[in-house]
């Protein structure tokens, strides 16, 4: 009942003042093109479990095994094939992975081929906790909204013989197998064997656990199996077209790859059938607990009505003026995908899979899942500090529960299961940031020693590999590795700095000035020829013959991951004033950084180099380049449309860029706790601050140079002047209004 008050005060509030709530402005479609890899489907705040429509592979498009560009999403906006609706998705990410537990209504005879059950879709309508299309083929309306571990989906069918499909052999997923069982008329339960993100450690399989629940009752189920080859025709086969054995409705458990289950229905009017997936990691009895306690009796449209009460309440924490109806929606969508992952694991009675043993655990708070950290240290996790540092501290102690766990801080996990995809060490880097923006609620000291193991110890160190000849020479060399030699240097040197830093909060002076040393090693790699960075060979050589633009558009390179020298030289946020050096000082620097942009060698889709247009703050009377930049290219990347994100999201990494840069704020340097400052986008932003971290006050800013071009000409922090272009942590969260003009 107060969530139903709550969302009709926001339509009378709508009404009378005009004022749209944030989930009005949500377009979930943004980042379904273009390699964004989002979805429209709907899912709650850091949902487990995500209603994707899934229309990657189908007759009409390509199929999922021809082209790696529909692999890590379940959904691409361009596609007209629709073969289902899975139930546990990644969003924003650059590898396969999950997509399964599809779902898909029919009519008629039952066919268990989704390249002969699929179909085109129309009237698709996406919003937050909403998705619906109309199936052409048979002409069912399909709904779908979530709950945080539970989807739900309501079909509307037509008079006639009606069916919903279960298919557990179709999704992105590397992996095979599954058992599947109807319990009874009313109740599906199954295990879906996933893994292997991005390929690796296939032998890491593990479960995902579900509990199917219809509002009718089936006239008729059973479930099917597709075989290698015919094997005669058993009692319990009802019929075989050469494809598939669909078994009778007293066979009930099926075990195996290409495998499902149905429920059938004779409507004799047009009839609506709510479905209920609840989704677990832990169990079957989890799945099934989850769906009760989150689900209950709800219907569709309670469920629905919670779940937007959910998310206005969260995108509410920032409110915008200003500005055009455009830029609010990129504004709210972006601040949307950013509180997607990391994901919640953990079911409703605390139980989470613990890492590589899979044993039950309990947790207290929310244990968080898919930590993309290579991308996510860089802003999104400063933005959770600034905005949710609630959330933000369960996000730290999940990675502290990970490395109680493993005996390793994270990388790139996923659903209890360490991928180690990507370089670097950067669980540190967010920890100290966290620390040293006063969020203070965890084991710090056993967040230190978990950083000072991963930056210690050489031998089978996860990690950090190549850690031998990044302590003896200071870098790696194309001998230590065949591919990112520099760039893997860059990410030691700043995962250093962070340990630097914290060091010094704790006062171990030693280890302060022992990582302060080691993170400015990159300064070896330095070439005055080029004046960017530059592989060295084993013996101290440089490499050559060297081309500095080898490696752009993720070809693989001796130096760099997933760039080249020109998006990685000025990626030592820690140390801008030495690489000024480096390079002739504050002029040549302003220089050569322009040479980036103006060379094209920039690239927003990527994230080495996206902290580049704030730093030219870092010069005096050079911060103008910074918010023409800035405002460039949001313009230009960033778009009310499905093509509306520059490339893979990053699980929110990019989303994360155009928020803050929206705002007028940017976090340049990972665990310094300090933000570069430009024009925002709207004339006045109000940021809600948490009461438990943040004395609970509004920090509200405003602009009077919103949407012209000329440069800010004074900046004031509660009415007194403020000096230069960067503003810290300690003093933005004590202000009550930052005035840009």
């Amino acid at each position: 009942m107060q969530n139903r008050l709550t969302i009709v005060f926001f339509l009378i509030f709508s009404i009378c003042f005009a004022q749209k709530a944030p989930v009005e402005y949500v377009n979930p479609l943004i980042g379904t093109s273009n390699f964004g890899t989002t979805n429209p489907g709907p899912i709650a705040v850091r949902g487990m479990a995500n209603v994707s429509p899934f229309n990657v592979a189908g007759p009409q498009n390509l199929p999922l095994e021809k082209d790696s560009r529909w692999l890590s999403t379940p959904y691409v906006h361009e596609n007209t094939f629709l073969t289902g609706f899975s139930h546990v998705n990644l969003s924003g990410v650059g590898c396969p992975e999950l997509g399964v537990i599809l779902a898909m209504p029919t009519i008629g005879e039952i066919n268990t081929d989704h390249l002969e059950y699929g179909s085109t879709y129309s009237d698709e309508k996406s919003k937050v906790g909403y998705y619906s299309n109309t199936l052409d083929k048979y002409k069912i309306k399909v709904e779908a909204t979530a709950t945080t571990r539970v989807g739900v989906s309501k079909y509307s069918f037509p008079a006639g013989d009606a069916n919903i499909l279960l298919n557990l052999g179709l999704g992105l997923t590397n992996e095979q197998g599954a058992t599947v069982k109807v319990v009874s008329a009313t109740e599906i339960e199954g295990v879906r064997s996933v893994g292997s993100f991005c390929y690796y450690k296939p032998e890491e399989a593990y479960p995902v656990y579900f509990v199917a629940r219809f509002s009718r009752p089936a006239d008729e189920f059973g479930v099917w199996k597709k075989p290698t080859k015919y094997m005669g025709a058993e009692s319990q086969w009802m019929g075989y077209n050469g494809k598939t054995r669909v078994m009778e409705g007293f066979t009930k458990e099926v075990v195996g790859d290409s495998i499902g289950a149905y429920m059938r229905y004779k409507f004799e009017s047009p009839t609506h059938v709510e479905m209920k997936i609840g989704i677990s990691y832990v169990s079957l009895d989890n799945a099934r607990e989850n769906l009760e306690k989150e689900t209950s009796d709800k219907t569709f449209d309670e469920i629905l009505g919670d779940a937007q009460e959910e998310w206005n309440q969260y995108l509410s924490r920032i409110e915008v003026e200003g500005g055009t109806e455009e830029d609010k929606t990129i504004f709210y969508t972006a601040l949307y995908h950013t509180l997607i992952h990391p994901s919640t694991l953990n079911d409703v009675n605390g139980d989470y899979p613990k890492m590589k043993t899979r044993e039950t655990l309990k947790t207290k708070g929310t244990r968080y899942t898919v930590f993309s950290l290579w991308d996510t240290y860089r802003n999104l996790h400063q933005l959770m500090s600034l905005v949710y540092p609630k959330q933000q501290s369960n996000m730290v102690k999940s990675m502290l529960q990970i490395y109680e766990e493993s005996g390793w801080l994270p990388k790139w996990e996923l659903n209890a299961t360490e991928t180690t995809t990507m370089v670097g060490d950067p669980a540190g880097i967010i920890i100290t940031d966290t620390y040293l923006k006063g969020i203070r609620d965890f084991d710090v000291e056993k967040a230190y020693q978990a950083m000072l193991k991963s930056a210690d110890q050489i031998e089978d160190n996860p990690l950090r590999p190549g850690l031998k000849d990044y302590i003896h020479k200071g870098y790696l060399t194309t001998k230590t590795t065949n591919s990112g030699s520099v760039s893997t240097t860059q990410e030691y040197n700043i995962a250093d700095y962070a340990i630097a830093q914290l060091a010094k909060e704790m006062g171990e002076q030693s280890d302060y000035k022992r990582f302060r040393k080691r993170s400015i090693s990159y300064r070896h790699l330095f070439d005055k020829e080029f004046n960017l960075l530059r592989p060295r060979n084993d013996d101290g050589s440089w490499l050559t013959p060297y081309n500095p633009e080898s490696g752009a558009n993720f070809e693989k390179n001796l130096g760099f991951i997933e760039g080249n020298a020109w998006q990685y030289t000025f990626m030592v946020p820690h140390d801008i004033e030495g690489l000024m050096k480096l390079m002739g000082g504050p002029k040549p620097f302003v220089q050569r950084l322009q040479d980036v942009f103006d060379k094209n060698q920039f690239d927003m889709a990527n994230e080495p180099d996206i902290a580049y247009p704030y730093l030219f703050n870092y010069v005096q009377g050079e911060e103008y380049r910074t918010q023409e930049m800035v405002s460039g290219l949001l313009d230009k990347h960033f778009k009310n449309s499905p093509d509306g994100i520059p490339g893979n999201d990053d699980t929110g990494t990019m989303s994360a860029w155009a928020v803050f840069s929206m705002m007028g704020l940017y976090p340049v340097n990972p665990a310094e706790p300090l933000y570069a400052l430009t024009k925002p986008k709207f004339d006045k932003i109000t940021i809600h601050l948490d009461l438990e971290y943040y004395r609970g006050h509004k920090l509200v800013i405003t602009s009077n140079s919103a949407g012209n071009k000329r440069p800010i000409h004074s900046i004031s922090v509660d009415g007194k002047p403020q000096m230069g272009y960067f503003i810290t942590h300690k003093k933005l969260v004590h202000a009550s209004s930052i005035q840009i003009d």
